[in-house]
């Protein structure tokens, strides 16, 4: 199988230092918008600017700094949009631009696979992205810090579980966030600095990551 020339855009958007991600083939020129939201016409700028063309959206959760720009998205591009099938029903209004997505399926930009990670605890159809070497995390797994799980369908053991299956991809992956939080001024990290240096990593039990979060 021919391995793409990895395209890759991380832009801060909105008041909330959301990131939104372009992820593609370089070569095939054609990429996805991870979390369409807040200014989404500057960022169909910034990938006509590479000369690339956008081939769908994807959406790690339903909230509303995540997906505020769908409507946007469709009208510009008249492109699909992939959710997680747990989250749809958050999102009826744009019924007719979304593609329900499951564990485990994938989506091609040129050719680049996406394979999209079922990731619940911030809400019940979080999910993650893989590409190559890269993990684009959304509200699931940030840098030194997780999710918030005390919002509507968030789930503390959920999140758990959710993040010891991310424990599982190979130390080398790098992770991807989904806004800018990290105290050190990093907008990137691995898996493997994470399971090191991560609070929510070193809960030992269940019972340890729920006396964290919620004690």
């Amino acid at each position: 199988m021919k391995k793409s020339k990895l395209y890759l855009r991380q832009l801060e958007v909105g008041p909330m230092q959301n990131f939104i991600y372009l992820l593609g083939d370089a070569e095939k020129k054609e990429c996805l918008m991870v979390d369409p939201a807040w200014d989404v016409p500057a960022v169909v700028r910034a990938a006509e600017a590479d000369g690339m063309k956008i081939t769908g959206a994807l959406l790690t959760h339903g909230h509303g700094d995540h997906c505020n720009g769908v409507p946007d998205f469709a009208a510009i591009t008249g492109r699909p949009v992939y959710v997680n099938k747990n989250e749809a029903p958050f999102l009826k209004p744009w019924k007719k631009e979304l593609v329900l997505v499951d564990a485990g399926d994938a989506v091609k930009a040129g050719d680049l696979t996406v394979t999209f990670l079922h990731t619940p605890g911030h809400t019940p159809g979080s999910q993650c992205f893989m590409a190559e070497n890269h993990l684009v995390s959304g509200d699931t797994l940030f840098i030194n810090a997780c999710g918030r799980c005390d919002l509507p369908g968030g789930s503390a053991e959920q999140m758990y579980h959710s993040l010891q299956s991310l424990a599982k991809l190979d130390d080398s992956v790098i992770l991807l966030p989904g806004h800018n939080y990290s105290d050190d001024g990093s907008t990137a990290s691995t898996i493997g600095k994470e399971k090191r240096q991560n609070p929510y990593y070193q809960a030992a039990t269940l019972q340890d990551f729920l006396h964290d979060r919620m004690g």
